[in-house]
């Protein structure tokens, strides 16, 4: 039978500090204990668990598996319990801060035009707005909801879908008049192709040949970490781009770039994914409320 005088909340956030501040001594600092409080209330909290949460070293800090794993219900748990306070006093409207993760490219064309919306919509929300291409990890970072694009490997992670955009190659006006307009893949050797400088799920442009799809591998003088530093440097005129169909329409629209080999075009589509973790049970309001507005109002095409 479980022991009623055990304050199970209170141990899972001095464990928490334990593991968001990598230590004892900083995390009795936070929760103004004295590291050895700190040190035996995780003993105590192994012992009844049955399994080892840290491996305690002098020279580093580190959770076993176990203690991951803990840890990650601990925040979700945590999270649940401070939503559950604040919508008691304050009838489910969301508050607190969101920490979003997303492309600079989604973040640009997409987010940025809708957030005031948002803001509007819920005020008691405050936005920490977190931009990279790099797939980074939700636990580690804190990442409440991120955005991301391209096929979903199977994990604890909980998706909902944003929609998908086709995929063009372009390039800006300037360098085409200076370089020429290719009219085969062939013709892509003697051009600057300009590509992300990171490996992705297909490594090089997907382009048609007769009846099948070929890779042309992305070679060119500079490469670049996000699709927007991309865009910029096709308008730029550094050389040929493939890119989001969604970045790129006003721009095509406005003849500031130009299609390249649209004929050879796959017809491919990205897709994009709100992911949060979880593994389907509530969610905090606040994050909630970032999902269904981005399901409203975020979707790519």
């Amino acid at each position: 039978m479980a022991r009623s005088d055990i304050n199970r909340t209170g141990e899972m956030e001095v464990f928490a500090s334990v593991v968001e501040h990598r230590g004892f001594s900083a995390a009795a600092r936070v929760c103004r204990m004295t590291p050895s409080a700190v040190s035996k209330l995780v003993a105590r909290l192994e012992s009844r668990l049955g399994t080892r949460l840290v491996n305690r070293s002098t020279r580093a800090f580190q959770l076993t598996p176990e203690g991951c794993a803990f840890y990650e219900r601990t925040k979700r748990i945590l999270a649940d319990i401070a939503d559950a306070e604040r919508s008691a006093g304050a009838g489910e409207q969301p508050i607190g801060r969101i920490r979003l993760n997303t492309s600079a490219s989604y973040g640009t064309h997409i987010l940025a035009p809708i957030l005031p919306e948002f803001l509007q919509r819920y005020p008691g929300v405050t936005l920490d707005l977190i931009q990279t291409d790099t797939v980074v990890d939700l636990l580690t970072e804190r990442i409440d909801v991120a955005v991301r694009a391209g096929p979903l490997k199977s994990s604890s992670l909980i998706a909902r879908r944003l929609g998908a955009t086709t995929m063009r190659i372009v390039a800006a006006p300037a360098y085409l008049a200076r370089s020429g307009q290719p009219r085969t893949i062939e013709d892509l050797d003697d051009h600057a192709r300009i590509g992300f400088s990171y490996s992705r799920t297909v490594d090089g442009w997907p382009m048609k040949r007769d009846s099948q799809t070929v890779v042309v591998p992305v070679v060119g003088p500079v490469q670049a970490s996000d699709g927007e530093a991309l865009r910029q440097l096709a308008l730029g005129g550094a050389g040929i781009a493939r890119l989001a169909g969604f970045m790129i329409r006003d721009d095509i629209a406005a003849g500031r770039l130009v299609p390249v080999l649209d004929h050879l075009n796959p017809g491919d589509r990205e897709e994009f994914h709100a992911i949060h973790v979880g593994q389907g049970g509530p969610l905090p309001s606040r994050v909630r409320a970032v999902l269904d507005f981005l399901a409203e109002r975020g979707r790519v095409e």
